[in-house]
């Protein structure tokens, strides 16, 4: 269900005002294509139930199989209820699920905006079942794809004012004091931002100057 009420994010309040536009951004986006193919091509038998966190209007939720879906911003979940998610209004940071419960969390372009991304990746260990995956999607900060937004943050862009990227040696270090490790991976989007032309196989590489980067992790509980 979407939750009523209010929930403080600096990020939330523009995708709930601008959900329409961001969701229009996928159709017939070739740089969404080129990112779910990567995700796509993942061998790992990933575990239901399966949520993502950050879910949006619930595009990639959708093709990937997601069947719930988590956001702070309100109108994006409208978006993903009727695409046939089961949505709740919350944070990542807190996640309002109980321990255990989850076989895969998917956390897609989230950890950028996230407050505290430390914090949820701890919050994804804690609700993963034992042997449980989380898949994380994100630009790495020093790839052309990472300046090219750092930039668009820095002159106050409406969708990437309140993002921050990390590298995938930082998030991975995160992983690790999380007591999770990675077990697969994939790298691709190597096109100039403003020059995307053609769909790109994945690399079975980890690539800080991929434009997108796939890591998949699991934690060996106890």
């Amino acid at each position: 269900m979407v939750a009523k009420g209010k929930i403080r994010h600096r990020a939330a309040k523009v995708f709930h005002d601008h959900a329409q536009e961001y969701d229009s951004w996928f159709a017939g986006s070739l740089v969404y294509a080129i990112e779910l193919a990567a995700l796509l091509s993942l061998q790992t038998a990933f575990a239901h139930p399966r949520l993502e966190i950050g879910v949006g209007p619930g595009r990639f939720a959708r093709a990937l199989g997601a069947g719930l879906g988590l956001d702070p911003a309100r109108a994006p979940l409208l978006l993903a209820r009727q695409r046939g998610i089961s949505c709740i209004q919350g944070v990542g940071e807190h996640l309002p699920v109980k321990a255990r419960r989850i076989g895969t969390a998917y956390l897609l372009f989230t950890l950028c905006f996230s407050e505290s991304p430390r914090q949820i990746l701890s919050e994804c260990a804690r609700i993963l079942k034992p042997g449980g995956y989380l898949v994380i999607g994100l630009i790495p900060r020093e790839s052309n794809w990472g300046r090219y937004l750092g930039e668009k943050k820095a002159a106050g862009h409406i969708f990437y004012e309140h993002a921050n990227f990390y590298t995938i040696r930082t998030v991975g270090r995160w992983l690790a004091e999380a007591g999770m490790r990675i077990i697969e991976h994939r790298s691709t989007l190597y096109q100039s931002p403003e020059h995307v032309e053609h769909q790109e196989d994945p690399c079975d590489v980890l690539d800080e100057q991929a434009g997108f980067a796939v890591i998949v992790a699991t934690k060996d509980h106890d």
